[in-house]
């Protein structure tokens, strides 16, 4: 075995195996599964960088992890880019045992290194782009799975909760499981995609989502609902949810899908 495909399999199979739960017993009944993404932020010096990335996502990584059974993944850009432009790739896997199996396949998959071989192997001159920054999320509980919307003119809104603390950071995605906090954002029309916690990458403890909006006005009316709502204020109002004790920074990006993305 090769020592490239040798490293790959061992790094993934190491996650596997901190990630899956043991099973006490082989003949109870396995727990469901829940779906992890991988999101993956790309910089670029320039548009030659960015046109040989988003055509690698277009032409060579999307139809080959869709004949793996990757069944969506997201390609955006940043709606009002500030510094380096950077592309934001959402892959959504049925579960940690699928992630461990794509990046071998993906090696033996002949179609796929043919058509993405300009992105795959770009010499150190030209590279494909400068960094890439890619974290592993785990579904929540209270949606297990990933809401591919109908494709037509919209805005995404990327957020990310940071904690001082994994206890803080815990109490925080328990207000969304538990307490209902996901039920508003769907009762008030945020069209969600998806929400994970961040088991895998930087600055952590923190979770992240994603909802979507027509434009920035409806983003604006539906916050503002959010903020009023009779039930987010119950909820925000006890003592043991305080953001002042749960959440130590809230970054926003918006988001626009390219005319390729599956979300």
């Amino acid at each position: 075995m090769k020592r490239r495909t040798f490293v790959k399999s061992s790094i993934l199979t190491g996650v596997a195996a901190s990630i899956l739960p043991a099973m006490s017993n082989a003949t109870e009944a396995p727990a469901p599964t829940a779906e992890y993404y991988e999101l993956r932020i790309y910089s670029f010096k320039n548009e030659i960088q960015q046109k040989l990335t988003e055509d690698y996502w277009k032409d060579a990584a999307i139809p080959a992890m869709n004949r793996l059974g990757v069944k969506h993944i997201g390609v955006f850009t940043e709606m009002n880019p500030a510094g380096p432009t950077k592309l934001y790739v959402l892959v959504q896997y049925n579960g940690i045992a699928h992630l461990a199996t794509i990046a071998d396949a993906l090696e033996k998959d002949q179609a796929y290194q043919n058509k993405g071989s300009l992105y795959l192997n770009a010499p150190a001159t030209a590279p494909a782009y400068e960094r890439i920054e890619s974290s592993l999320m785990k579904a929540f509980t209270h949606m297990p799975h990933l809401e591919a919307l109908e494709k037509r003119n919209r805005i995404f809104e990327l957020r990310q909760y940071q904690s001082a603390s994994e206890a803080a950071g815990k109490k925080k995605i328990e207000m969304f499981n538990d307490e209902g906090e996901i039920d508003i954002f769907k009762r008030l029309g945020f069209a969600p995609v998806f929400w994970g916690e961040t088991v895998i990458g930087t600055l952590r403890p923190n979770l992240t989502y994603m909802i979507t909006f027509d434009d920035m006005e409806a983003k604006a009316a539906h916050w503002k609902a959010f903020g009023s709502d009779p039930q987010w204020k119950k909820i925000s109002s006890v003592p043991e949810y305080a953001d002042a004790l749960l959440v130590s920074k809230i970054t926003s990006t918006m988001l626009v899908p390219t005319a390729y993305s599956q979300i």
